[in-house]
């Protein structure tokens, strides 16, 4: 998929905003996918997101982190982390799918489904440019801002 377009798609956004890929093109766009709300790594993620939020917006670049969780899950924990981007709520799969970013998981010694921590960015003319999988959350989103530098 990596150097594609991304075919349009819909997901239920935080804040009563509808997500459409297509109303965002002319600008870069990141989309990040974590397994879940409120949970410490996808929290550290969130945070250190929202921390270099206003370096990413000079960078004409809007932010979107996606997972399995409900819409009323992603309110909470937008607003109880102060997110300034919109999270994604992904209760079907389709983004996920989209993006193959669901694996089998060992958890607690039992095999489970679920997103592995990925990254992609997406250019202003909605093509695939660089994605990030099995992503570790300590240094990455300072990789990723290096990386929408260089554009």
């Amino acid at each position: 998929m990596l150097n594609h377009a991304v075919p349009d798609f819909q997901l239920a956004a935080t804040s009563n905003t509808p997500f459409q890929l297509s109303q965002y093109l002319g600008k870069n766009i990141i989309i990040y996918f974590y397994p879940k709300d409120a949970t410490p790594g996808c929290t550290t993620q969130g945070v250190q997101f929202r921390d270099a939020y206003a370096h990413f917006q000079a960078l004409d670049t809007v932010i979107f982190g996606i997972s399995r969780d409900t819409l009323k899950s992603h309110e909470n924990f937008k607003a109880k982390f102060s997110f300034p981007f919109e999270l994604l709520a992904d209760t079907e799969e389709l983004a996920c799918n989209l993006f193959g970013v669901i694996k089998i998981k060992n958890m607690y010694g039992k095999q489970v489904r679920g997103i592995e921590r990925s990254t992609f960015v997406i250019d202003k003319q909605g093509v695939l440019i660089k994605e990030w999988r099995g992503v570790k959350v300590d240094g990455h989103v300072a990789e990723v801002l290096s990386f929408v530098q260089s554009l």
